[in-house]
């Protein structure tokens, strides 16, 4: 019994398995068209989620933004606590979504 690739999923499988347990491909009756298929829809799910991280990214990066110039922080030690937390949210957000638009653009080339 030998570890193989699956050709849909590249995921690990026997050799003796007739269908693979990650994506439910029939061996004995895929062609080179359904192989292609998978493939392309899984590159399609992996596009959709990182554009779905890029939209919380913005989201998380707005709302920091949005406490650090709107609010009304105090002027004590838990006003600039505050403060330092709404800027950290804030490039947080940013350096998320700077890091999954080089992600999607390294998918889309692959």
């Amino acid at each position: 019994m030998a570890i193989t690739n699956c050709p849909a999923c590249s995921k690990p499988i026997s050799d003796k398995v007739k269908t693979c347990p990650h994506c439910n491909l029939e061996f004995g009756n895929a062609t080179a068209e359904d192989i292609q298929r998978k493939l392309s829809h899984a590159r399609y799910q992996k596009l959709h989620k990182l554009q779905n991280q890029s939209m919380f990214a913005i989201l998380i990066f707005i709302v920091g933004a949005y406490f650090t110039f709107m609010g009304d922080f105090p002027d004590t030690e838990e006003g600039l606590l505050m403060y330092n937390l709404s800027v950290g949210v804030a490039a947080l957000g940013f350096i998320w979504y700077a890091i999954n638009r080089v992600r999607i653009t390294l998918a889309k080339r692959g």
